[in-house]
């Protein structure tokens, strides 16, 4: 192993089944070109796999099917991960910065994503041919600041499942007038986790009406 990059954990393998070669390729890609393109920190290679692919992929246990749209979708996470795990999702990556585009693009060509696409803009001005099914998004902004932008997005009975740490309660608590604003019910915090990764996965999901 090259210093600095973290080893592939052993759940790497179950959470990805036959998609690891592709979760393996997307990987180095990030750990050869994510530093030097901006799109991870230089203490990231260090703890790629576990903050951040796996971390990713365990969202999909919180998605069913249907079309998933990843506001914020930077170097990928999570959009480019659930098209890598779930082939039977159809993942809209929605990104306004050019050059984050760029890679995400690069990255669906070589990684042969058919059921990936990359739209450029801001949740409130992209331009989707349909509503989301689920929008994801992770590292983007708090709730109350976060569900004004994503909840337009979403057909009526849609889902959010947001990537959220360790203040996921907090901010659900201190985004009231928005979640009643947006019409969402069922607002709550999953946690999931795998054996080997130190911190859980934590998705605020919630249903609009």
């Amino acid at each position: 192993m090259i210093p600095g990059r973290e080893a592939e954990p052993a759940v790497a393998r179950e959470l990805f089944g036959e998609r690891i070669e592709l979760a393996r390729a997307f990987a180095e890609n990030l750990f050869s070109e994510g530093e030097l393109r901006g799109l991870i920190g230089p203490s990231e290679p260090s703890r790629l796999w576990s903050r951040h692919i796996l971390n990713c992929v365990l969202v999909s246990r919180a998605i069913d099917s249907g079309y998933v749209g990843d506001v914020g979708a930077g170097a990928g996470f999570p959009g480019l991960v659930l098209a890598i795990a779930r082939p039977d999702l159809d993942v809209a990556l929605i990104e306004p910065m050019e050059r984050r585009c760029e890679w995400l693009q690069e990255q669906i060509d070589s990684l042969d994503l058919s059921n990936a696409h990359v739209f450029r803009g801001r949740a409130e001005d992209v331009a989707l041919q349909e509503k989301l099914d689920v929008v994801t998004a992770r590292a983007v902004r708090a709730l109350k600041g976060l569900i004004p932008l994503v909840t337009p997005l979403l057909r009526p009975g849609g889902s959010l499942a947001l990537i959220k740490g360790a203040s996921a309660d907090r901010e659900i608590a201190e985004a009231a007038k928005q979640i009643k604003s947006a019409k969402l019910v069922d607002v709550r915090v999953d946690v999931f986790t795998a054996s080997g990764l130190d911190e859980p996965t934590r998705v605020v999901r919630a249903t609009v009406i």
